[in-house]
């Protein structure tokens, strides 16, 4: 039995999982933590990668392996393959006065046109900029500039610093794909965009190849084949198998909605994020800062788990008695308020319940993702389901919620890693030649619930 690995790297934790090439059959799996933070030593990740794979019980009969990692994230080396400074994370928006003065300098219709992104705080050109004015003296030893999966793919090869990799510091074995590429806002349809990239650096700089999506990147110093990589939502749909008309609805640390398209989009106000995917399509998607975590701050306000705050939700009519959550905790990305903050609107004596407020609490994260939705759909991508992810999506009031708040037939596929799945499919492409089938569970079908009330309260507080 042929074994493949798929890595995710994200911004909480690594995980792995080690599946039978032919059936997709699940053998064995581990995890290990990330630090917290917006800015993290890479070093950290290389260290949670090993620990993964210990357990996981190693990679003994492993074919090939490939890593899914979080996007934008930047990692600077210099001519040696040091890290210059902490990896600033897609999360981190100390960014965002540079991506205004990017857009200032070049428009956002142009960076759409050449892109098929404006730049926000998350994308790696601005982090770029923010080194280049707020830390130049990094900024100038900067010899190239890689992505999260970029840089544990090269280590994975045996590529790394002097003294602490077998074969050292070749900066020219640095590799990535199109996914994660198109997240940067200096990559676009005819390759890197030199000019860009060095108005955000300063100066020019070895980038990593970009490799087609069942391209091999190398072999480990044990043989193992290693696959192309992607970013973490690109890596997704592929572990969904998610087709023309599917749209993801992703609920973690951040939330996104992606689709699937066969035509690349570009969105000059700068809502959708013209990606590319991980088969050779595209991926136009949107984010929002502000997910899960919504969930966690009110559970513990109220002095609940998750699941008793779902239960206090359903005690609850659809529109929370007029209670609005507009959930911009941490700033946010979708719409691009990077300052803002959360604000609850529409209380009363008969709103001020418990119920009422966890049920806000799930209305308003859904709302959010609702809106780039939404966004999705006005540039023509067509939605004939909702696939809706992540640990919230087990939650019965989520998916409840979920169906009464989207207007598409609802699906929530069975729990599972699935950015860890895409990287371990696209191994197996990798390792035989053919993008795998195998096959996806379904853990429920929601029944058509629209309640136009929800979202039309939301979008009058939230001024959209």
């Amino acid at each position: 039995m042929a074994l493949v690995a798929g890595v995710d790297s994200s911004t909480q934790s690594c995980k792995i999982v080690i599946r039978d090439a032919a059936t997709g059959a699940l053998v064995r799996s581990g995890r290990a933590p990330h630090p917290d933070g917006t800015e993290v030593a890479p070093a950290a990740w290389w260290g949670a990668l090993l620990s993964a794979i210990g357990d996981a019980g190693g990679l003994d009969g492993v074919e090939a392996i490939s890593v899914g990692g979080q996007q934008h994230g930047m990692v600077v080396l210099d001519a040696e393959g040091r890290v210059i400074r902490d990896a600033l994370l897609w999360n981190d928006t100390r960014s965002a006065q540079a991506a205004l003065d990017l857009i200032a300098e070049v428009g956002a219709d142009e960076y759409a046109r050449r892109t098929g992104v404006v730049p926000v705080a998350s994308f790696t050109a601005t982090k770029l900029r923010w080194l280049r004015d707020a830390e130049p003296d990094s900024a100038a030893r900067v010899a190239t500039v890689a992505l999260p999966h970029d840089w544990l793919t090269w280590r994975l090869r045996g590529y790394g610093p002097a003294g602490e990799s077998p074969l050292g510091p070749v900066l020219e074995e640095l590799t990535t794909d199109r996914s994660d590429a198109s997240g940067t806002a200096y990559w676009g349809a005819d390759g890197y965009d030199r000019e860009l990239f060095v108005r955000a650096l300063g100066h020019d700089a070895i980038l990593p190849r970009v490799l087609g999506p069942s391209e091999v990147a190398g072999r480990t110093p044990d043989g193992i084949l290693v696959g192309a990589g992607a970013g973490d939502n690109a890596a997704a749909a592929l572990g969904l198998d998610a087709a023309s008309g599917d749209v993801v609805v992703s609920i973690g640390t951040s939330g996104t909605v992606f689709a699937v398209t066969d035509a690349a989009v570009a969105d000059a106000s700068g809502t959708v994020a013209g990606f590319a995917d991980a088969t050779g399509r595209f991926l136009p998607l949107v984010a929002t800062l502000n997910a899960a975590r919504v969930l966690d701050a009110f559970a513990r306000v109220l002095g609940v788990d998750h699941d008793g705050l779902g239960r206090l939700a359903l005690e609850a009519e659809p529109a929370a008695s007029g209670a609005v959550l507009v959930p911009y905790f941490e700033g946010e990305r979708t719409p691009n308020l990077p300052k803002a903050t959360a604000h609850l609107d529409g209380l009363s004596l008969a709103s001020m319940t418990r119920p009422n407020l966890a049920r806000a609490a799930i209305e308003g994260m859904l709302c959010g993702l609702a809106d780039g939705l939404e966004a999705v759909e006005r540039l023509g991508v067509t939605v004939d389901r909702v696939l809706v992810i992540g640990g919230a999506a087990q939650n019965p009031a989520v998916r409840a919620i979920a169906a009464q708040v989207f207007d598409a037939p609802v699906v929530i596929p069975e729990p599972g890693e699935y950015v860890a799945d895409g990287a371990a499919r696209q191994a197996a492409w990798a390792l035989t030649g053919a993008r795998p089938e195998w096959p996806i569970e379904l853990a429920a079908t929601l029944p058509g619930d629209h309640r136009p009330v929800i979202r039309e309260q939301y979008s009058h507080v939230a001024g959209r």
